[in-house]
């Protein structure tokens, strides 16, 4: 559940650092505050239960020489004329059942499980072709050193919400590598008002295995997508016309196979001293490997600052529990 304390504060500094004045240079960095939370539901309906919570701060660059380390070449580049932005994470993920109030074991709900871990990456653009490379490396841990459970207790002891009372039970320690990639290509596009962009998705390691394939919908005054990620959230240059302001809304159903995901599956902590003739193989819920969902929500973006507000409803992720609805708020900030 998100602190809206938190919110107010993000929204408060989105607004203080609009009315700073734009740098005439092209910016070359972005930072992002990014936000998933089931209590952010445009419906009014916020949960605190499944996927519950991602929280993640990124700084993307345009490097201004050559990459050294093996990891940056050897990660994909969309060309030679390619837009390449690379980036550092950090994120933390957490996984709760639908009553956080029972100390006990649910069986036959999700299990607790936080997951913390840092990214490289490397998004990259062709603007002449009109495709995109998406690479991510993933390294991190899930369990008790995700601190997941502190951050839960915090959050809630602040606001005065549920204590989580089942964290002993959470999902136990194991390291997480993974390689993410997408590949997205233009389909279409009408003006500067519309786009339709066609994309697939390679997750594989010890954090999630799946694949995915996606449209992505823009409708809007906007940058055109493979100018890069940074034109796509702030002020941006057309037929040398400097366009200081963008909105456009976002839709994006998915499909996807999923093999295994570590947030869900998994031994718990001190299972073995749980003796209530149970164990977590013979009662957890078989993954669903079949999901869908969709996302949608608009960008709004001023100078060299810009917000954005995604909802995803998604099917759920083991067989026979329910469907789960979070939304996204995030906050660049270019310079």
């Amino acid at each position: 559940m998100t602190v809206k304390r938190h919110i107010l504060f993000i929204f408060f500094l989105f607004i203080t650092i609009s009315f700073v004045r734009s740098q005439d240079k092209t910016p070359t960095t972005i930072f992002r505050i990014y936000e998933d939370n089931d209590f952010l539901n445009i419906t009014g309906n916020g949960t605190d239960n499944s996927y519950t919570a991602g929280t993640r701060f990124d700084l993307f660059y345009i490097r201004k020489k050559p990459p050294r380390f093996i990891t940056d070449r050897l990660m994909p580049k969309a060309g030679s004329a390619s837009t390449n932005v690379f980036g550092w994470s950090l994120m933390q993920l957490m996984v709760t059942p639908n009553d956080i109030s029972v100390s006990t074991w649910q069986p036959n709900d999700y299990s607790y499980a936080g997951a913390l871990f840092a990214v490289r990456s490397l998004y990259s653009y062709n603007a002449i072709r009109k495709y995109s490379f998406q690479t991510e490396l993933v390294a991190g841990v899930r369990g008790p050193a995700s601190f997941a459970k502190e951050t839960q207790t915090l959050v809630h002891t602040v606001i005065n919400y549920q204590k989580p009372m089942g964290w002993h039970n959470q999902l136990s320690t194991v390291a997480l590598v993974n390689v993410n990639f997408s590949a997205e290509k233009q389909l279409l596009a009408a003006g500067n008002f519309l786009e339709l962009i066609g994309g697939a998705q390679l997750d594989a390691g010890s954090f999630l295995d799946a694949f995915s394939i996606y449209p992505t919908i823009r409708i809007g005054k906007m940058a055109p997508y493979f100018d890069g990620y940074l034109n796509q959230y702030g002020s941006f240059f057309r037929k040398q016309k400097k366009i200081k302001t963008q909105y456009y809304f976002i839709a994006r159903p998915k499909a996807t196979f999923v093999l295994y995901n570590a947030l869900l599956h998994g031994t718990r902590m001190q299972e073995s001293e749980i003796n209530d003739g149970t164990t977590h193989d013979e009662t957890a819920r078989r993954i669903r490997h079949r999901l869908t969902d969709i996302q949608f929500g608009a960008v709004v973006a001023r100078g060299n600052v810009s917000i954005s507000y995604l909802q995803t409803h998604s099917t759920e992720y083991n067989k026979g529990l329910y469907r789960h609805n979070y939304g996204n708020f995030s906050l660049y900030f270019r310079w």
